[in-house]
């Protein structure tokens, strides 16, 4: 398949009611060991990707150690790959769209972006990170790529003790982003059913949720019309605890 062919697949994945499950990869390796196992798709996690390399989250890891890395996963596998790009490497527009570009050269057809300031406080403002998706979307439309963009806010990481107060700020700025060019939103945080089923309900963008504690199941999540469900770090930790078990049985017989 071509680039666009694989993103307007990735696209359609994202059902309402149905949501696309995404077992998140680290590297070429478990990408491939993903799709093995019958993945209609692979999304990288930023977290598990640096860690993996021996750095912190919080794009610590160097760019071109990053492309490299989400280039060779998306050479690993013959299905959509996405990768999370955190916010961007960059603050500056211009900036932001040369390393979107780069990054569509690695194969790639979809994107998280989130709204956090990476290497600062707080979130960027909805009209400041609308610009950043526009941004975004102009560079894809460069390329000639139909580029998935999944936009993540983290408002729910910042407020998670009184989520229900910024529900509203949730949907608002999935309106703001989608208007941007945005093709779903990501609510990272968000743990509570009935809160999870208001940001559905209010949302124009088909929404994303993260497997964490707290969190219900696939099944309820989908009776509640979330379209795509995240797995983050976990399934490197897990791999990680394995290995480790596994190594201790061997040094402590």
């Amino acid at each position: 398949m071509t680039q666009n062919e694989k993103a307007r697949q990735f696209s359609a994945l994202h059902v309402k009611g149905n949501p696309l499950q995404l077992f998140n990869a680290w590297d070429a390796g478990s990408a491939k060991a993903i799709a093995a196992a019958g993945a209609p798709a692979i999304a990288t996690s930023s977290w598990a990707v640096a860690a993996a390399l021996g750095y912190r989250d919080g794009e610590d890891l160097p760019l071109p150690l990053a492309l490299e890395t989400i280039g060779r996963v998306a050479a690993a596998v013959e299905i959509p790959v996405s990768a999370d790009f955190e916010g961007g490497y960059s603050d500056d527009d211009a900036t932001l769209a040369e390393n979107v570009a780069r990054l569509l050269d690695t194969g790639i057809v979809g994107i998280n972006f989130e709204d956090r300031i990476v290497k600062g406080s707080g979130l960027y403002s909805r009209e400041r990170q609308a610009k950043r998706i526009a941004a975004i979307r102009k560079a894809a439309d460069r390329r000639g790529v139909e580029l998935f963009i999944n936009a993540r806010t983290d408002l729910f990481f910042e407020h998670f003790k009184d989520a229900e107060n910024f529900v509203d700020e949730a949907v608002d700025r999935a309106r703001a982003y989608a208007e941007a060019g945005a093709s779903s939103v990501f609510v990272p945080g968000l743990v509570d059913d009935r809160l999870i089923e208001r940001v559905v309900k209010g949302s124009v963008l088909p929404v994303n949720v993260m497997v964490m504690d707290g969190v219900s199941t696939p099944d309820r999540l989908a009776a509640l019309g979330v379209a795509r469900i995240s797995f983050g770090n976990i399934p490197y930790v897990e791999a990680m605890g394995a290995l480790g078990a596994a190594a201790k049985q061997v040094y402590s017989s």
